[in-house]
């Protein structure tokens, strides 16, 4: 057998039973585009994935990839009902928060939404130099693009520039720093107080990482929203966040991205069934959920004060 050489880099995922299929497209596709000459130590975070979802995922172990499912059950009990969820949320996407704790052997991890596609060697993105910064990330491209969110950013969450909210499903964790600012402590004692309707843990994160993010490229972080000052021969990283996801939708930006590494997977029948099985009812409440959510954002910042003029 192969033996793997080079640094390790562990790379965090947290999903339900129900992402299974997606979570194969990711591995996937970092499989394809990861280097020989590294190791690849993938953790996946879950309360629920069945027996059958883990043997199929457990066949992208390589002999420069693990994969452990690391069920948290017992971590998450204790906060469960402290933990906000709305629409399609699951109380899965609070579990990145706690990496730090739970890792005290690593320094620095990559946490991956399940929904992406990675077009590039990810190791490339883990080796990016963060300083003393807890974390690393790319704007987020939703609240760029929408003055609604804008203004959501910068009167709720309290960034002092919009273009410095970043987005949280992929992101580069400083657990060193992070262990440093007793980060878990302060966001369940901001959990008792704050409650956060729009984007949950993203913006906590922004809210208590703000002064101390390094950005990157949205390459490593491209939503399939359009932008011409992104060409598709640089995207490093497809997230198909919110309701850009290409197995209900036909009209998805990067699609075809999808479905390349969907076809090599072996829950490629699953997901066009999924696919073909979506309601039209289903796509019309898709479709009204961004509405909805732009109309939470403009009613929770119409209720606090605007002092930002003197700011800048």
């Amino acid at each position: 057998m192969d033996k793997a050489v080079g640094k390790e880099i562990p790379v965090f995922f947290a999903v339900d039973d129900g992402y299974s299929p997606f979570l194969a497209v990711a591995l996937q596709s970092m499989i394809d585009n990861a280097s020989k000459e590294n190791t690849y130590c993938v953790k996946v975070l879950n309360t629920d994935i069945s027996p059958e979802n883990k043997r199929k995922l457990g066949k992208y172990k390589r002999y420069n990839v693990s994969i452990e499912f690391v069920d948290l059950n017992y971590y998450i009990e204790k906060v469960k009902d402290k933990l906000y969820t709305r629409d399609y949320y699951s109380k899965t996407t609070y579990f990145r928060l706690f990496i730090p704790n739970l890792y005290p052997q690593y320094d620095k991890v990559l946490y991956l939404d399940s929904d992406i596609v990675i077009l590039d060697d990810i190791a490339k993105l883990y080796n990016l130099d963060m300083g003393n910064n807890l974390v690393a990330a790319a704007p987020d491209d939703v609240i760029q693009f929408n003055e609604v969110f804008r203004v959501y950013a910068e009167k709720v969450v309290g960034v002092a520039d919009y273009r410095n909210y970043f987005n949280a499903g992929i992101l580069l964790m400083n657990l060193h720093e992070l262990r440093k600012f007793h980060f878990q402590e302060k966001f369940l004692y901001s959990l008792e107080r704050i409650t956060f309707p729009v984007a949950q843990d993203q913006d906590y994160l922004n809210r208590m990482c703000k002064g101390r993010v390094k950005l990157f490229d949205r390459v490593w972080n491209r939503m399939p929203i359009p932008d011409p000052k992104i060409k598709t021969e640089n995207v490093k990283l497809i997230h198909y966040n919110l309701a850009f996801k290409p197995w209900h939708f036909e009209d998805i930006l990067y699609k075809e991205f999808f479905w390349m590494y969907a076809h090599e997977t072996e829950y490629f029948d699953m997901i066009q069934h999924i696919r073909e099985s979506y309601t039209e009812a289903q796509r019309i409440k898709d479709n009204q959920m961004h509405k909805k959510l732009i109309r939470l954002a403009k009613k929770e910042s119409d209720c606090v004060g605007d002092d930002r003029k003197s700011r800048r």
